[in-house]
């Protein structure tokens, strides 16, 4: 067993603010523990059940946030960006048995987290064949363009909720809950216990048809918060300029909407 882990922060136990999540801020170095904390707890469910090698994406922000000496010495984590469209799961392919998500969080305009956003936040809401996505969604169709299906889940209670109808069967594990600018809140030691224990039962069973459904074509739609930004990728080859605020791409392949993200996003 192979599995790959796409590890995030503002899904992460406690988190209520910004300053918690962003480098080069006192209390992003409490939280930055946090994450590393339930990233090792996945890294020891999948252990005992039964993982052989284990890969670890950091991907927040700089995606240099994990605490190194405390991963387990059987891991591999791959830093920073590659420029890859494939973006949070870069380093994935069809080797592996399985993707797992840590510290993830609602989309851009959701009310289940405080922190919640889609990639950045320049935009406003992004669809997906009409569908409002996550970064979940994009990342679980990424998995699903390798026949890699996704078997876990750990962040706030809507993102938890939203993986469960996107993918029937995957294990979630909800951290926080979201109210106006306020969480509520698993204590840390209780968030660990409960990744650990969730990984270990999503990779005990069968888990090979926990795949989100990939169509046959594909529309992007990604509405801005400033039509200063739609204006300027207008320019990207394909791209439809449907509103003052929206783009609209369509495309037959998978990965031809993510190379669009990584360049208009």
């Amino acid at each position: 067993m192979k599995v790959f882990i796409s590890a995030d922060i503002e899904g992460t136990a406690g988190i209520t603010a910004w300053d918690e999540a962003k480098k080069g801020q006192p209390e992003y170095l409490e939280f930055r523990e946090y994450m590393t904390d339930e990233l090792v707890a996945a890294c020891e469910g999948a252990r005992a059940a039964g993982a052989k090698e284990v890969v670890v994406k950091d991907a927040h922000s700089t995606a240099r946030n994990l605490i190194l000496s405390k991963l387990p010495a059987y891991v591999n984590v791959i830093r920073g960006w590659s420029g890859h469209p494939d973006e949070m799961m870069f380093g994935i392919d069809k080797s592996f048995s399985a993707a797992l998500y840590v510290g993830y969080h609602s989309k851009a305009g959701a009310d289940a987290n405080p922190l919640a956003h889609t990639l950045s936040g320049s935009v406003s809401r992004l669809l997906i064949n009409g569908e409002v996505a996550s970064e979940f969604t994009l990342n679980s169709l990424c998995a699903a363009r390798y026949n890699v299906p996704s078997v876990f889940l750990a962040g706030d209670a809507g993102m938890c909720a939203e993986a469960e109808t996107e993918v029937p069967g995957i294990v979630t594990a909800a951290t926080s809950q979201g109210f106006g600018p306020a969480t509520k809140s698993l204590v840390p030691a209780a968030a660990v216990g409960a990744i650990r224990e969730g990984v270990e039962r999503a990779l005990s069973g069968h888990y090979e048809m926990r795949l989100p459904k990939l169509p046959q074509s594909f529309e992007l739609v990604v509405e801005y918060t400033s039509p200063t930004d739609a204006y300027k990728w207008s320019w990207y080859p394909g791209m439809e300029h449907v509103a003052p605020r929206m783009l609209r791409l369509r495309a037959a392949e998978y990965f031809e909407i993510q190379r669009a993200i990584r360049f208009i996003v």
